[in-house]
């Protein structure tokens, strides 16, 4: 089954680091990008640049309003995800334990919703 692991920390935090500790949290959060593809659980992975980046769209009664920024006043927002392959939810908990910026931040572990007519790319 696949599971998203939707990576959230304070914008910020990872410049509070040590130059050294940065260092060390890029090279681990590739490494574990590498390991949990060599075991057969990763489908893809990406880091999302800052929310002053993003654009919120909505449309209501036909009409397209875009607003700055996301949506929701949040402290922690999304920085990235995961999106893995595992046999149940516990295992992709203990997946996601392993996402070096959990220790940042925090991890959300959604199932991906199977449907039965065939979709694009999946």
């Amino acid at each position: 089954m696949r599971y998203l692991c939707l990576v959230y920390f304070v914008p910020g935090v990872t410049g509070t680091l040590s130059p050294e500790d940065r260092a060390a949290l890029d090279r681990d959060s590739g490494g574990y990008d590498v390991e949990l593809d060599a075991r057969g659980h990763l489908i893809c992975a990406e880091a999302l640049r800052p929310v002053a980046d993003a654009v919120t769209v909505r449309v209501r009664d036909g009409q397209v309003t875009t607003t700055d920024g996301p949506f929701a006043e949040t402290r922690e927002v999304l920085g990235g995800f995961i999106l893995i392959e595992a046999r149940d939810l516990a295992e992709a908990v203990t997946l996601a334990a392993g996402i070096p910026l959990a220790k940042y931040g925090s991890v959300e572990v959604r199932p991906i919703m199977v449907f039965d007519a065939p979709r694009i790319g999946l």
